[in-house]
């Protein structure tokens, strides 16, 4: 759900929204004004290809003090790719120079974003791109906060992956805060159903069929069946929460 604010009520934001938060990839991201980002420094490159909600208005946002360009939709993903550094600038594009001739509606990574930052990267000014904006004023992504009540972890599933591995809003930090360690006993609890899992470093450390609490690629706790598909027996989808219990 897109939460839009009156003029000067601070920044818009995404809310509910199933992504991927430590790669930052966007699942039914709502559409809305695109934003362009390009960076400065050739030897790093950003630009985000096909983006949902193309065709809208695009925008170039400076989001890193030490010169660096990013080139992104304004749908959320351009914050988190800044990371602590903030935005220092933002700017609509609407310079025709900087575009391709023709434009699509539906592929702006490759008519807009890509040519806006091959321009930056060669000296291109942020102005000459198109008017400013008020950095505040870009969306911003608010992931679902993790809810730790005493030996109870209640984690809202951010999203599935192809194997049926249910991503969580849960990092190595948080489990390792409570004390969860690889063999340490848990156990899941999702649509009134309870299951017994193991907290472990790869799949090799549980017997088939064993659901395990482990760290995905993405650095985010994940919760899978080993040669399993966790979502299916769970029952569960983007945005549920699952209840995580340590078995002393």
């Amino acid at each position: 759900r897109r939460t839009p604010g009156p003029a000067g009520a601070g920044p818009r934001t995404v809310e509910g929204q199933p992504i991927d938060s430590a790669g930052w990839h966007a699942v039914g991201l709502p559409c809305g004004r695109l934003a362009i980002v390009a960076l400065r420094d050739p030897h790093i490159d950003r630009v985000a290809g096909h983006i949902p909600g193309a065709g809208n208005r695009p925008y170039l946002s400076n989001l890193d003090e030490d010169g660096r360009f990013y080139v992104g939709p304004d749908n959320g993903l351009l914050l988190p790719a800044a990371g602590e550094a903030g935005v220092t600038a933002a700017h609509e594009i609407v310079n025709p120079v900087y575009a391709l001739q023709s434009i699509s509606r539906t592929f702006h990574g490759r008519d807009l974003f890509s040519p806006a930052a091959a321009h930056l990267a060669s000296g291109v000014s942020l102005e000459e791109l198109g008017p400013p904006l008020d950095p505040d004023a870009l969306v911003r992504i608010e992931l679902p906060s993790l809810v730790v009540d005493g030996g109870v972890i209640t984690a809202t599933a951010l999203y599935v992956d192809g194997f049926g591995n249910i991503a969580l809003n849960m990092t190595r930090d948080d489990v390792e805060a409570l004390g969860i360690v690889s063999g340490t006993r848990l156990e899941i609890e999702h649509a009134g159903e309870r299951y017994y899992a193991i907290m472990a470093r790869t799949f090799a450390d549980a017997r088939p069929g064993d659901v395990i609490l482990y760290e995905d690629s993405y650095k985010n706790m994940a919760v899978a069946i080993s040669r399993g598909n966790a979502a299916r027996m769970l029952h569960a989808a983007s945005g549920q929460k699952i209840r995580i219990s340590l078995l002393r």
